[in-house]
């Protein structure tokens, strides 16, 4: 294949990408078919399928696309901070600035996504890949700051952290605030709570209840 056959691909992947975007936040994405992508893309039903096998596949692609402009955004932040508080913060505020565009939409698309068998649910295996690449910005969150853990604490705090996103992402989904006045706020406000707990485990004596933790952690896991 050509360089400028290539191109092209990957531009049409885009366009009927943004195109099943748009037409989400528009009507819905239960009502949003296939063909009606491929119409308003301007390709034909086939070769819609050809770059994306389904609805599904679509939304994935949009978890991959997210996750892109999130680590490319909080890049300047982990370079810059030492605080384990303005880097976690700075995470969780920029995730809302990538995903403003979506903050409509996301209440229709959450229906689907909240059913525990759905391919669409953050949890499943067909979202691993975005999964995965969140947990490791959390990673990265934890191993560039100046925060001092038990080694096994340590281990599972990252996606720990990427689940607290996922309660934000659900108080976010229901913010109807100005600016999201009350999702900022709940950001804000948690990063320091985070921090003094996760202190706390240098603590004497607190050592025993910290084992208790991890082991629940990795027997719920496993």
């Amino acid at each position: 294949m050509t360089e400028s056959a290539t191109s092209k691909g990957e531009q049409t992947r885009e366009l009927i990408l943004s195109t099943a975007l748009r037409l989400f936040r528009e009507q819905g994405y239960g009502k949003t078919t296939m063909r009606a992508i491929a119409t308003e893309a301007g390709v034909s039903v086939g070769n819609a399928y050809y770059y994306y096998s389904s609805k599904e596949h679509l939304m994935q692609a949009y978890y991959d696309h997210l996750q892109d402009q999130h680590r490319e955004a909080v890049a300047p932040i982990l370079a810059a901070e030492k605080g384990f508080v303005p880097r976690l913060t700075g995470v969780l505020r920029t995730w809302l600035e990538v995903a403003a565009p979506y903050h409509e939409f996301a209440g229709t698309f959450f229906k689907t996504a909240a059913e525990p068998k759905s391919p669409l649910s953050p949890f499943s295996d067909q979202s691993r890949p975005a999964r995965e690449a969140s947990v490791e910005i959390f990673r990265q969150v934890v191993d560039g700051s100046d925060l001092k853990l038990p080694t096994d604490l340590k281990a599972e705090l990252p996606e720990l952290l990427w689940l607290m996103q996922m309660g934000i992402v659900l108080f976010w989904v229901h913010d109807d605030s100005t600016d999201l006045r009350r999702t900022k706020a709940l950001i804000d406000r948690s990063g320091p709570l985070v921090d003094r707990l996760l202190r706390l485990t240098r603590v004497p004596g607190v050592r025993g209840v910290v084992n208790d933790l991890v082991g629940l952690i990795r027997s719920v896991k496993a």
